[in-house]
């Protein structure tokens, strides 16, 4: 009899029977975010996600409204473009009293909308009645919180928890206290008040009796702020707040470079995209920084950070800025098993709550990631290309060659020329590149590989960051500039002669603790084409050609693994499944070496994608099942939505198809064998900055080609057009 395998993961997404993939309404401020269903009720449930967080900590586990007794009857409901707001219309059910129709659903409206600020969400709900005569109703509000820390609703079990204490009652009626105390001895409250005096107030309820006239209407504003030792929010107005906040969204994106096209599924997909990127980046103490996904990664991730950064740069490179210094200032400088940490390491993760705080969680401050490091140094000669800023580069200098050091030394161990990882922490990460799950990297029977391991997609980035230094030191007149361009090379011709496995023609996805190679068609050779690591242009042919075929491709984008390799499950977290910031990336380096056109076929999947989704959002990821004639795509039912980036994905698709590349020290954008889907006639890019130049540019599709038209410049700008 086979042996029983055993499945642990300590931090694995519980995918419970109670999760479902119906869609939730979603809204992030600063450091809180609330995950609700459609009506806006959060809704207890032992696998449920819902709630309302704030710095790692749920703190509101049920809030529902109740009209007449009964949940209204949802009408519709929506996130506003901008995302700052929530809306749902909803209406009354039957209300029968004695087997008796007393009121018919559809007399009573009851518009309901929620916006946040920083530890704080405002309700303002209207009451109107539409029938020809009075009416008398309860409004009942029902509250909870469990002060359940973010990794607890994920599924991780505790041992011991905190204390609840007894609730309180504002003297006035005007606000209800939920409190805990956690181990970690911090009091965090949620604080519920209401505009107008409830008619009754019992444990976790308030009652609001109100008489209508009929058309007339009635107004109540519900403010749920969230406390603990460092902060007691402010409840600010709800009008006030929603203004002040569409005036600062128009103030940041009336600046940004706006991509406008003939298709508005596609305008869709990237007014969706971009509003979801302005509520993903956060203003920390440290900088901006794009937050990686709602509800499990609402925190600093360093390669999601890296990644998004590299995915706006063309359009956005103050978000890579922004990355590279929060990054630079949360650099390990020393060494620490327990946090994975050694001097010139970049961050993986930092979270805030209770079992981060008590190391119940290694991740307060942790960085278990081989890839943080290189793409770090990669991002900055990347951003120094787009923007020429030598004197930001002057300044990150010493991180980076922090960083360049512990590739060196700690990132390569074994002084083989690549960069592998094993964990140090006893309940860290046991896999350290972007497929994190522990069933990740395995071989061609199926057996997982053992540490340390060697990724292919890793030694991409080692080699741009290696290749990008020598081209700051030589900017810089650093003498280093020759011996890192010398190890650029060796790497190449090193991977070149270990990784590629001809009969499959692409690289191993990795090499094991004995240096054997995992021979399986993954995604991740994609990334080394992004990086420009391959030298062979036959090879990237071939790699181009696998990267396409059924087998990977699935028709809405290219599967994290083959089917047919022994690990293949289109249902999994990363064995089949298809992540956008995958084919992102994939796409941008297939059109690097010369494969718009395949750029393009991932970019026109991922375009169907987006108008399957609800409110064009793309998730982190869905189950890879071969799309199948006039379905849906199978959506994976854990999946963050929004993720930093996935809605990042579609500018790097759009600049893959387009070959566009921008170089801001020779103050010149080139277009190279520009490719655009059948469904995207023209496509216009405004305010498109380099330097202090700007240009608006016109994108025609043509039979063979894309004409190129600069409807606007103001500086010295060069545009360059290459068939």
């Amino acid at each position: 009899m086979p042996e029983i395998l055993q499945l642990e993961d300590e931090f694995l997404i519980a995918a419970d029977a109670q999760r479902t993939v119906s869609p939730s309404r979603v809204l992030k401020h600063g450091d809180t975010f609330a995950v609700f269903d459609q009506h806006g009720d959060i809704i207890a449930t032992e696998a449920g996600e819902h709630g309302l967080y704030y710095r790692g900590t749920r703190f509101l586990s049920t809030f529902e409204v109740l009209l007449a007794g009964r949940r209204p009857l949802l009408l519709s409901s929506t996130v506003s473009d901008d995302n700052l707001a929530f809306v749902a219309d909803m209406t009354n059910v039957d209300v029968r009293r004695d087997n008796r129709l007393v009121l018919p659903h559809g007399e009573v409206h009851l518009f309901r909308s929620r916006i946040l600020s920083n530890g704080c969400s405002i309700d303002a709900i209207r009451v109107c009645n539409h029938s020809l005569q009075p009416i008398e109703m309860p409004l009942v509000v029902r509250f909870d919180a469990d002060f359940a820390d973010v990794f607890e609703v994920r599924g991780t079990r505790r041992q011991r928890r905190g204390t609840r204490l007894a609730d309180r009652r504002g003297d006035e009626g005007d606000e209800y206290v939920l409190g805990y105390v956690g181990l970690d001895n911090v009091e965090r409250r949620t604080r519920v008040r209401w505009s107008r005096t409830p008619h009754a107030i019992d444990t976790g309820r308030a009652a609001f009796r109100f008489r209508l006239e009929p058309h007339e209407t009635l107004g109540l504003e519900l403010s749920v702020t969230c406390e603990d030792e460092e902060q007691r929010a402010v409840v600010p107005d709800f009008t006030t707040t929603l203004e002040d906040a569409r005036q600062q969204f128009r103030e940041r994106t009336d600046r940004a470079c706006v991509a406008r096209s003939s298709n508005e599924s596609l305008n869709r997909w990237l007014q969706r995209s971009s509003a979801d990127l302005e509520m993903m980046i956060t203003d920390t103490p440290l900088g901006l920084y794009p937050y990686a996904g709602i509800p499990w990664f609402s925190t600093p991730f360093g390669r999601d950070g890296l990644i998004t950064a590299f995915e706006l740069l063309w359009m956005n490179p103050a978000v890579a800025r922004g990355v590279l210094t929060f990054l630079a200032a949360t650099q390990a400088t020393i060494r620490s098993d327990a946090q994975d940490a050694e001097p010139g390491k970049i961050l993986h993760e930092m979270r805030q709550g209770e079992m981060p705080a008590l190391g119940e969680v290694p991740f307060g401050r942790y960085y278990g990631s081989i890839d943080s490091t290189p793409l770090f140094v990669a991002l900055a000669a990347a951003y120094y290309r787009r923007t020429a800023d030598r004197g930001f580069i002057d300044r990150l200098w010493p991180y980076l060659r922090a960083a360049l050091t512990w590739m060196e030394r700690d990132g390569d161990a074994d002084h083989d020329g690549f960069l592998e990882y094993a964990r140090h922490s006893s309940n860290g990460l046991v896999q350290q590149g972007w497929k994190d799950s522990n069933d990740s990297i395995f071989h061609a029977d199926g057996r997982l590989a053992q540490a340390p391991i060697a990724l292919c997609e890793v030694q991409g980035y080692a080699y741009a960051a290696w290749r990008g230094a020598a081209q700051l030191a030589e900017m810089r007149n650093e003498n280093t500039a020759p011996d890192w361009h010398a190890r650029a090379d060796r790497l190449r011709e090193r991977f070149e002669d270990v990784f590629w496995c001809e009969d499959l023609g692409t690289y191993a996805l990795a090499l094991d603790g004995d240096k054997r190679p995992c021979r399986v068609r993954s995604s991740n050779p994609g990334h080394c084409l992004f990086t420009g690591l391959v030298a062979s242009e036959d090879r990237a042919r071939r790699l181009a050609a696998t990267l396409m075929d059924d087998t990977t491709f699935a028709g809405w984008g290219l599967r994290t693994i083959a089917a047919g390799e022994a690990r293949y499950n289109p249902m999994s977290y990363h064995n089949g499944s298809i992540w956008p910031h995958d084919n992102a990336i994939a796409a941008a380096g297939l059109a690097r070496y010369g494969f718009t056109a395949a750029a393009t076929r991932i970019l026109d999947a991922m375009l169907d994608l987006s108008q399957a989704m609800d409110l064009h959002r793309l998730p982190e990821l869905l189950c890879g099942f071969h799309r199948r004639s006039e379905e849906r795509p199978t959506q994976y039912p854990v999946a963050c939505a929004p993720q930093a980036w996935a809605a990042g994905a579609v500018y790097m698709l759009l600049q893959a198809s387009l070959g566009m590349d921008i170089d801001g020290v020779e103050r010149r954008i080139t277009f190279h064998r520009a490719s655009l889907p059948l469904s995207i006639d023209r496509l216009v890019l405004t305010n498109l900055t380099v330097g202090d130049a700007r240009v608006d540019l016109a994108l025609e599709r043509h039979a063979q080609d894309v004409g190129v038209t600069v409807v606007r410049r103001e500086g010295q700008l060069e545009i360059v057009a290459i068939k």
